[in-house]
């Protein structure tokens, strides 16, 4: 019987054997499901770390922070896999605690949770947390903002620079130190969702008043649009992070009288004047179904519709777990690139040093 066109790549069965991760990804590739996908999340992720021309975007969402994932943001900073990070508060926050010097610690999510507030822990979900080392964090940033210019409206990425340099220099090593010490920009469009938050109220009741500003933080964004050529983006999990990447791809034009941002090429649609950039590559890390029509779960595929993502196999969505799939991915990355330092992205020609 002649072979159909469906019939062009078997599925390979794994086999048990002395591997290396690299061997293991690389017959994952050959079966099915999110195994496969999770392995060509690492191929596709490699491609785009050794094309010089990108730019990558990490999005980083929710409170991963709190269960040991922020060392391997961490080493993606490092090594210059990523070139822009947009986080939660939360995950750029909970691991000041961890870097402190405080750790969190492994529990049940089937404790008893009022016994857990009577002794003074946190859940989160199998982990808890001491409540009076949180508030030590919670503090501590409010120490560093009593320091800064009470007249001037700072962007999150302004403060979060500051805030880097400045526990850089107590030894303190968390994403945000990280960051500013390898001149890597953070945004944080919801920071007042968070510890810094609250740090902002601890600051108002010593009599200082921070002030940090949403729209100026968005111009700042988008005015890398002109200094990039290419980008790239991944994203673990969704919500604002991701939504603020995405509109890289298709809002920087409004910066332009023209609507166009120059030196880049551009797609066009019916309809209107306006240009669109959109994302060369992109890896989506999720647990979110699309059919409840959130941001989450929003496919790569419907994104297409919008001018966000390129209209090429450079794209694809893995549904799983991000403590499963971020230390694969990172640990994938360093055999597959033998921990080479990338270049990267220079965004002090965008923001000065």
């Amino acid at each position: 019987m002649a072979k159909s066109s469906f019939q062009r790549k078997k599925v390979e069965p794994i086999t048990v054997s002395e591997k290396s991760l690299t061997g293991l990804l690389e017959a994952m590739e050959q079966t099915g499901f999110q195994g496969k996908k999770l392995a060509q999340s690492v191929s596709l992720l490699t491609k785009m770390v050794k094309d010089p021309s990108t730019t990558i975007f990490l999005g980083y969402t929710g409170s991963l922070s709190t269960t040991g994932q922020w060392k391997m943001i961490n080493w993606l900073i490092e090594h210059r896999y990523i070139d822009v990070l947009v986080s939660t508060g939360a995950n750029i926050s909970e691991d000041i605690v961890d870097a402190m010097g405080y750790p969190y610690w492994q529990g049940s999510h089937l404790e008893d949770d009022a016994k857990l507030f009577r002794e003074g822990f946190n859940r989160y979900y199998d982990v808890y947390g001491r409540e009076d080392e949180y508030m030590q964090m919670t503090e501590l940033i409010a120490d560093f903002m009593v320091t800064l210019d009470e007249k001037y409206s700072y962007s999150s990425r302004e403060f979060l620079r500051l805030f880097g340099l400045w526990l850089w220099k107590k030894g303190i090593k968390s994403i945000v130190a990280t960051a500013a010490h390898y001149g890597v920009p953070v945004f944080c469009p919801a920071i007042a969702d968070s510890p810094y938050g609250d740090a902002a109220l601890v600051a108002k009741s010593r009599g200082f008043a921070l002030s940090i500003d949403a729209m100026k933080d968005y111009v700042e964004f988008m005015s890398m649009a002109s200094h990039v050529k290419d980008t790239g983006v991944l994203y673990i999990g969704g919500g604002v992070p991701k939504d603020f990447i995405q509109l890289f791809a298709v809002t920087g034009d409004l910066l332009y009288e023209d609507r166009k941002i120059p030196t880049r090429n551009y797609l066009k649609r019916k309809g209107n004047d306006e240009t669109y950039y959109p994302h060369k590559y992109a890896v989506q890390i999720t647990m979110d179904s699309p059919q409840w029509g959130g941001l989450s779960g929003c496919t790569l595929e419907e994104a297409m519709s919008w001018g966000k993502i390129a209209d090429t196999e450079n794209h694809l969505t893995c549904y799983c777990e991000a403590t499963l799939a971020l230390p694969i991915i990172t640990h994938g990355l360093n055999e597959r690139t033998h921990g080479k330092v990338r270049k990267g992205f220079d965004a002090s020609k965008v923001f000065g040093k």
